[in-house]
């Protein structure tokens, strides 16, 4: 037997939840606000906002951390936003194709 199991992309207080216990941070004036614009436009999985918000060095703060975030949800939503581009595109290649078959089926019946 299958067993699906429904794993949601990361919300904002999920992300809250993941920086007090990666960063001990609590609130950050203005980094938290970008991150939770960014979250709401964005699909990205609570593992992968985890790995950003981890120390890859004694020299990372919290600050280069949410920094680090940040530029992965911005990369994030410009990957999104092209995706939509492309799917747009192709629904209407789809639809050209789809018009130019239907024309030529219509105009072949009128000379038979």
């Amino acid at each position: 037997m299958d067993k699906h199991v429904k794993l949601s992309y990361c919300s904002f207080e999920a992300f809250k939840v993941l920086a007090k216990n990666y960063l001990d941070v609590e609130c950050h004036e203005l980094l938290f606000g970008r991150i939770e614009e960014l979250l709401a436009e964005t699909d990205i999985t609570p593992a992968d906002v985890a790995e950003n918000l981890m120390p890859k060095s004694a020299e990372d703060d919290s600050e280069s951390c949410l920094k680090c975030l940040i530029s992965v949800l911005e990369d994030a939503k410009e990957a999104k936003k092209e995706e939509e581009l492309k799917a747009k595109k192709e629904a209407k290649d789809v639809e050209k194709v789809q018009r130019l078959k239907n024309f030529q089926i219509g105009h072949c019946r009128q000379f038979r």
